[in-house]
């Protein structure tokens, strides 16, 4: 992985879930001396406060239906920019091997010669989860979790094997999931999973912004609609859930 001549290097770095405190020492170190920054829509505005004045940004956000860039494109922004013989620092929501993306965008950069390196965030699901106050497993509640992509596209149906993900012994944590909820919920209680199954959908986790709402697999959908949540809204669905108000250790300081 060894870039030829005047060829930059892409730093593909994971923001973590908003919080700034979330960062690695590396993430900081390497945000604080950028020249360049290329940033997706997911990264929080406190993290980009941390952008030296004079910093150079590329917005590459994604929103469903509202592409800015394209991944094609942004592969081939990275690319460009790289070959031009400057640094980049790729800053990208999460974690960017979680749902992110930045696997395909690292294969790319490979592919065409250029190094980069990957450093990784705390992702959506652990550090979301944890600011609302549930663990991702419990002993006697949960034996693992499952990262799962809520994400539809072109309004078809989701694609997941429902049979497999409703098992009470698993924590669901669904990612880009809000719009799906409703389809999510029916089928996974089609499936087997109990409706009375504790479930959440943290809004904006980890940040000042942090909304929370609990429920049930049941009910969660109208929850979550009647408090007007909008994303980025994780959702876990899980035994655990039934923990989020004994644990509820950011709502009770922030």
């Amino acid at each position: 992985m060894s870039a030829a001549g005047n060829t930059g290097r892409v730093f593909l770095i994971g923001a973590g879930p908003g919080d700034p405190d979330l960062l690695t020492v590396k993430a900081l170190r390497l945000i604080r001396n950028a020249a360049l920054v290329v940033y997706d829509r997911l990264v929080s505005q406190e993290i980009m406060a941390l952008i030296p004045a004079g910093t150079e940004q590329i917005y590459a956000g994604k929103a469903l239906g509202n592409h800015h860039l394209v991944q094609d494109e942004i592969n081939e922004l990275l690319l460009s920019l790289a070959r031009s013989g400057r640094d980049v620092v790729r800053l990208k929501g999460g974690d960017p091997f979680v749902f992110g993306r930045g696997s395909e965008e690292a294969l790319y950069l490979s592919r065409h010669g250029v190094s980069f390196e990957v450093v990784p965030g705390i992702s959506a699901a652990a550090g979301c989860s944890t600011y609302a106050g549930i663990p991702l497993t419990h002993r006697g509640l949960a034996t693992g979790v499952r990262f799962v992509t809520g994400h539809l596209r072109d309004d078809r149906s989701l694609d997941l094997d429902w049979a497999k993900l409703a098992d009470p012994d698993i924590t669901l944590a669904i990612y880009m999931g809000l719009q799906s909820l409703p389809e999510i919920s029916g089928q996974l209680v089609a499936a087997g999973l109990p409706a009375e199954t504790p479930a959440a959908a943290i809004e904006s986790g980890t940040t000042p912004r942090q909304r929370r709402v609990v429920g049930t697999l049941a009910n969660l959908a109208d929850l979550t609609r009647q408090a007007g949540l909008q994303a980025p809204t994780l959702i876990i669905i899980g035994r655990v859930v039934s923990l989020a108000d004994e644990l509820d250790w950011f709502g009770k300081h922030a």
